[in-house]
């Protein structure tokens, strides 16, 4: 009488979570999906500091009588990204900027 359940069973092949069509390719992206998953968390990270540092310049800035926003600095946040990733480094950049701006 086998105690195996759905929960515990293995998948019926490879490409049951994987898309992969030997074992040994299923375990190649197993492990870099794990390491995917690593960094994203990392990334996240990263973005939720650079936000809590970009909102300390910002109260900064105001606090002193500035602006909230370096339209040069920003300027150059985009060059950066477009120099180091191409055209998707603007949109990244893009990204980064509007999630950092305005929370002040």
């Amino acid at each position: 009488m086998s105690t195996t359940t759905a929960a515990t069973a293995a998948p019926a092949t490879p490409a049951a979570d994987t898309g992969a069509r030997t074992d040994e390719a299923a375990r190649l992206i197993t492990g870099a999906r794990e390491r995917i998953d690593d960094l994203d968390g990392r990334i996240i990270g990263l973005v939720q500091e650079r936000i809590a540092v970009s909102e300390r310049i910002q109260r900064e800035r105001i606090a002193s009588g500035g602006r909230r926003v370096s339209l040069s600095r920003e300027m150059e946040i985009l060059t950066h990204y477009s120099d180091q990733l191409g055209k998707n480094g603007t949109v990244l950049a893009m990204t980064l900027l509007d999630l950092c701006r305005g929370r002040v």
